[in-house]
């Protein structure tokens, strides 16, 4: 398919905004999506790890991390939604023809990933004391984690293929006879999918150390458990950057032939340097893990090497549209539209940094407190500027809709 055609299947309203704003945020809000993933999946598996055995320090952090898995998958869907939309204004030719080329799997992507959400509910509304008592139906997390993998897998083919409008025609009339079905899934790249897997043992030891300056300073919390955390984030954070490198390789080493040089990229290089220095990084600090820094600081430095392999991702999906097949986001045409950019904006900014900053602050001052948490007036007084803002927000929506309906 060459450019010419490309550019035909574009929407012809053109972009509101100009689209490098759209390439930014596109990578930003990625990577917090995939960061999100990465908890849920390494929360996940710690969680069936402790369920299945007998040890109080696994059951303990199964209890733990169960809590931690559930919120963010929420997290995790709330911020796929973002990058979905970013990628599918300035990239559209290329998204909705996968979408199409697959479209049973599309669909299928919904229902699945409900089940799996379901499956793990089900498997906390039955294992609220994993630490003191007997794993009820573990089946159900490990089903539901394995559901989740699923989701991932169809969400990399489907922006896997859009990687190769050169190959549509034959997918779609293989052999020239049309298959018009959508239920094949018809290129992907098990190095590429594995190591974004991967990334999740090397985010969740980071998500570990966090954990456990968190609970550090209550009393009721075992120093043995503190101990075991340590060194178990630790052997995880090795595992994970090796592990992560290892999948790496195999990407850079599978890329078409039109782009074998990208693995020795600047932004590759840096992404790999970041990789190894966040599994080094608890053994270089030793003991200063327990200072505040350090401890929240190395989930912070897996955050920044998740933004670098954003970057380089986007990078590469560049270097194939516009090297390989002559795409130029950039150049699409647009149309400005100030209501809906600054709307988002401060969408962003103000509603969603109150109600962020209301929900951090509760989920630290609660776990600070022994017992009964009880807010004090000034973080109710946040809580219910929250609602208020919410609330005006969405009356604006929908008297927005209905002005513009009328007209």
């Amino acid at each position: 398919m060459n450019a010419e055609m490309l550019y035909a299947l574009r929407d012809v309203a053109g972009v509101p905004s100009h689209p490098v704003l759209f390439l930014i945020l596109g990578v930003l809000t990625f990577a917090l999506h995939i960061l999100a993933v990465q908890v849920m999946l390494g929360a996940s598996g710690l969680v069936i790890w402790g369920a299945l055995s007998k040890a109080a320090y696994q059951r303990q952090l199964a209890q733990a991390m169960l809590g931690v898995a559930k919120i963010a998958v929420s997290v995790a869907v709330v911020l796929g939604v973002a990058p979905l939309l970013f990628v599918q204004v300035i990239y559209d030719p290329f998204w909705y023809t996968s979408n199409v080329l697959s479209a049973w799997w599309v669909i299928g992507f919904i229902l699945i990933l409900t089940v799996a959400y379901l499956l793990m509910y089900f498997f906390y509304a039955k294992n609220h004391h994993l630490g003191a008592q007997k794993t009820v139906c573990p089946g159900s997390m490990i089903l539901s984690l394995a559901l989740m993998l699923v989701v991932g897998f169809i969400m990399h083919v489907l922006t896997y293929q859009m990687l190769s409008p050169d190959q549509w025609m034959q997918w779609y009339a293989p052999n020239g006879e049309i298959d018009a079905s959508g239920r094949k899934l018809h290129d992907y790249n098990l190095w590429r999918f594995g190591f974004f897997i991967s990334l999740s043992v090397l985010v969740i030891s980071g998500w570990l150390f966090a954990y456990r300056h968190y609970i550090s300073h209550r009393t009721d919390v075992d120093n043995g458990y503190l101990q075991w955390l340590k060194g178990l984030a630790t052997v995880l954070s090795l595992a994970g950057g090796i592990i992560a490198l290892a999948f790496g390789i195999g990407w850079m080493a599978t890329l078409p032939d039109s782009q074998a040089g990208f693995g020795f990229s600047p932004w590759v290089g840096l992404a790999a340097v970041l990789i190894s220095l966040t599994a080094v990084m608890p053994k270089l600090i030793g003991s200063r893990v327990n200072a505040p820094l350090f401890g929240y600081g190395l989930f912070g430095l897996a955050a920044i090497t998740g933004i670098v392999v954003a970057i380089a991702r986007e990078v590469l999906r560049w270097n194939i549209l516009f090297g390989d097949f002559g795409y130029n986001a950039l150049d699409y045409p647009v149309n400005m539209d100030w209501y809906s950019t600054l709307l988002f904006f401060g969408t962003f900014v103000i509603i969603g940094g109150l109600v962020l900053s209301y929900f951090l602050t509760v989920a630290w001052q609660a776990g600070q407190t022994e017992g009964v948490y009880t807010p004090s007036p000034a973080v109710t007084r946040l809580g219910n500027l929250s609602i208020l803002l919410i609330t005006l927000w969405i009356i604006h929506f929908f008297v927005l809709g209905l002005w513009v309906w009328l007209r």
